[in-house]
């Protein structure tokens, strides 16, 4: 299967967003966020509230939901052979003990960089860098990576400049399988009460697993997106999920990501297993999805409102196309929406 990207710019996916409109706290109930309905067949654009979401969906449809937890990846420690202060963001696991990670400062940690993160309790762990890659990111053994959870914390989007004082709150309800960095973000806005709502209506619920990396929050930086590297990420479709996703495509039913990530899992098992039919399996995703692209499996998609010129804005806009999602953009600025992380949600359908 060949998908034929259109040329774009990555200029293309600019816009100006007021500072005041990033979301610096989530609205409570979660679900009270406000959700903009895009329709890409008609070019029509809605405005809702998202516990209305089940007013949206048919019976029958499948939403696929990324049930992937957010570890407490931010660590702080020093140097041993100095005392100076540092800071790692752990961006995936290699294998036991090791990990990529994102380093401060860049410049005190190079090759054979020995360090300790601690607390005053006496939990220790130990670490040394092994390898400093090209892009920058460092390998990083630790010696007790079961002390994360007590060491570390969740680390939020650097838009963020305020603290969550529930750390919960930058999870989805359903969220259970570790290893992600930052948050599936459609998902925040879901409730239990909402989830049942859903079923209630004749809607059938999947969970997948795709450990979201920090790359979602890296601009393009070059002009041409086909030079942009995506990073991988790691996923994993069970027997069930993939049946029910399986079942709804060969008899026609939609298929309704909830969020970009749980779209890039759908779309590169199909790209991996070379059919729309999906079968379990694992693997890691790196693909790119941009104007051009042909969807295998999905059918609609839950979003929120992402960077400018981010790769996650040119998905939106493979979907529903660029002229319509930059249209959306500006109506959402010009009525007030709150973006990113925390923000409020957009239905493409």
């Amino acid at each position: 299967m060949s998908n034929k990207q259109q040329f774009i710019k990555t200029s293309d996916f600019d816009y100006v967003l007021p500072r005041s409109l990033i979301a610096q706290t989530p609205v409570e109930p979660r679900d009270q966020s406000r959700l903009m309905i895009v329709d890409k067949v008609t070019g029509r654009i809605a405005h809702s509230h998202f516990h209305q979401l089940p007013n949206h969906v048919s019976e029958g449809d499948v939403l696929v939901f990324n049930d992937s937890r957010v570890i407490p990846a931010r660590l702080y420690g020093r140097r041993i052979k100095t005392n100076g202060k540092i800071q790692l963001l752990l961006l995936s696991r290699r294998r036991k003990g090791e990990w990529r990670a994102l380093v401060k400062p860049g410049s005190r940690m190079g090759l054979g960089a020995e360090f300790v993160i601690g607390d005053d309790r006496g939990n220790r762990i130990f670490g040394e860098v092994v390898q400093v890659e090209d892009s920058g990111t460092r390998i990083v053994n630790l010696d007790k990576e079961e002390l994360i959870h007590a060491l570390g914390v969740v680390p939020l989007p650097p838009y963020i400049k305020e603290a969550v004082s529930n750390p919960e709150r930058y999870q989805t309800v359903y969220s259970r399988i570790e290893g992600s960095v930052a948050a599936p973000t459609a998902g925040l806005h879901f409730t239990e009460n909402l989830l049942q709502r859903l079923k209630s209506k004749g809607a059938e619920i999947v969970f997948v697993t795709l450990h979201v990396g920090w790359d979602s929050f890296n601009p393009v930086k070059t002009e041409d997106p086909s030079r942009h590297e995506m990073h991988s990420e790691y996923w994993e479709i069970s027997d069930k999920a993939a049946e029910t996703i399986r079942s709804a495509k060969t008899e026609g039913r939609k298929v309704i990501a909830v969020g970009t990530t749980a779209a890039r899992l759908l779309e590169n098992a199909a790209q991996v297993q070379n059919s729309p039919l999906l079968v379990s399996g694992s693997g890691w995703a790196d693909i790119f999805i941009r104007p051009g692209y042909s969807f295998l499996v999905l059918d609609n998609l839950i979003t929120n409102f992402h960077l400018p010129k981010s790769t996650l804005m040119m998905l939106t806009s493979a979907l529903a196309g660029t002229d319509l999602i930059i249209k959306a953009y500006e109506e959402a600025i010009r009525f007030k929406y709150r973006f990113y992380s925390f923000g409020d949600a957009m239905f493409i359908v």
